[in-house]
């Protein structure tokens, strides 16, 4: 490209040459680094989604008791703490604040094991989400500084798809390990002493970021890309330094994305109960079959999302991470209505598949298009309000509004398929309308 060219003058030289750029293997070698930090962390937190039946019974809770451990626990402070780490993130080392999150999740899942009350287990939570909280921010933020933007959505699809195949392990390797725990000869820990199978599983689970962490060391700190300093890049950025257009249209794109989101939590959630409680299922048999559904569908999802808005960014269409999130998200709503409501179980379990394989890029979608958005040295803290409002609104309102509707509404435990129906489909309707209004803003097309 011409370094005099007009439409570029003005633009940083290193984002107008590719081959100014780290390699792409190297790239990519980072973004497997990241995914098996990513994988770790779901593994940790999507383990309780397994163990509903039996903490419930030893802790003498309702279901709406244990959304809040699944949810608002994890979501109270992954989201207010997201903001303020992020804020650091846009300065520091962001390879060392995601070690020092690895450490603090870790050691917060083996604790949730040591509990022994619904207090203990809620803390224990909360700490979980503050070690994860320092994870997604500046994961995105260091791949929009190794991969140009015409190739950026997949390395945020790909390391997005680590939402599905981590919670598709805490199924397949929670569920064969509550069942090998439940043994007899392994009734206790060293250290520890007889503890429940469910506690055990959690402090096991714990010990797996010793080696994620080492294996961040071996990543460097790439220069930062795009931005946009003016001589006061030490100053504290803030949001309002967007431009109004821009602030409209993420915000419009916040509300869709944060909707799917809410469908997407929510059936992490309960999925694994609705197949226990109606079908009969083993804790073993759901955690493998929906896990590797969960595994397979949602990788394949989240690169095929990635891998459209790329497509359409290369092509010169407007907001191509929206569009491709509309898309996505339109055609799932069938699947994610009827699927709770099918009696034959395995239909069921396809229709659940496919309504997370649909909606599993939409994570990447929304990383990738706050990484296009905004000045580099705003993006650390903008994904940060991005998970803000989806861990508060979707990580805790997915879990809740389920049993909510499970409790009060209609007030049985057999009701569950109905209660996901109904949460599906008001938040996937939202989404849609959310996402479609963001494309009807001015300027997008020549903005975004």
């Amino acid at each position: 490209m011409n370094r005099n060219d007009p439409e570029t003058e003005g633009r940083p030289s290193d984002d107008r040459r590719e081959e100014d750029w780290p390699s792409e293997a190297y790239g990519w070698y980072v973004v497997t680094i990241l995914i098996i930090a990513y994988i770790v962390a779901f593994i940790d937190r999507q383990l309780l989604t397994l163990l509903v039946e039996p903490i419930r019974a030893d802790l003498n809770i309702s279901d709406t008791q244990f959304s809040l451990l699944q949810g608002f626990a994890f979501a109270l402070l992954y989201a207010i703490a997201g903001i303020p780490i992020a804020r650091y993130g846009d300065r520091a080392s962001r390879r060392n604040i995601i070690i020092i999150g690895v450490a603090v999740w870790s050691l917060a899942t083996a604790m949730c094991g040591l509990a022994r009350s619904f207090a203990q287990l809620f803390i224990a939570r909360v700490a979980v989400g503050v070690g994860e909280a320092a994870l997604s921010p500046q994961a995105y933020s260091l791949l929009a500084d190794l991969f140009p933007p015409h190739r950026l959505a997949r390395a945020t699809g790909a390391y997005s798809l680590s939402i599905y195949v981590g919670s598709g392990l805490a199924l397949i390797l929670g569920g064969a390990l509550i069942e090998m725990l439940s043994a007899p000869a392994l009734s206790s820990l060293p250290l520890i002493g007889g503890i429940a199978p469910w506690q055990r599983a959690f402090v096991l689970t714990g010990l797996l970021g010793i080696p994620v962490a080492l294996l961040l060391f071996t990543i460097a700190e790439p220069a930062r890309r795009g931005a946009i300093d003016h001589g006061h890049s030490k100053e504290r950025a803030s949001v309002r330094e967007l431009p109004k257009a821009t602030r409209r249209h993420l915000g419009w794109a916040l509300a869709g994305f944060t909707m799917f989101f809410v469908v997407v939590v929510g059936l992490l959630a309960w999925v694994p109960t609705y197949f226990v409680r109606l079908h009969n299922w083993s804790i073993g048999t759901v955690g493998l079959r929906f896990g590797l559904l969960l595994a397979i569908g949602g990788s394949v999802g989240s690169l095929a999302a990635g891998a459209l808005a790329d497509r359409w960014q290369r092509l010169g269409k407007s907001a191509p991470h929206v569009r491709a999130g509309l898309l996505f998200g339109t055609l799932s709503l069938p699947s994610a209505i009827f699927a709770p409501l099918v009696t034959w179980p395995i239909a069921a379990l396809l229709l659940f598949g496919l309504t997370l394989t649909l909606l599993s890029g939409l994570a990447g979608l929304s990383a990738a298009l706050v990484q296009v958005s905004v000045p580099n040295r705003l993006r650390g803290q903008t994904t940060a309000m991005f998970f803000l409002v989806t861990s508060l609104v979707g990580t805790a309102g997915g879990p809740l509004f389920v049993a909510l509707l499970n409790d009060y509404i209609f007030g049985s435990e057999s009701a569950i398929g109905l209660s996901v129906a109904t949460m599906s489909g008001l938040c996937g309707i939202l989404g849609v309308l959310a996402l479609a209004r963001c494309l009807t803003i001015k300027r997008v097309a020549t903005e975004f």
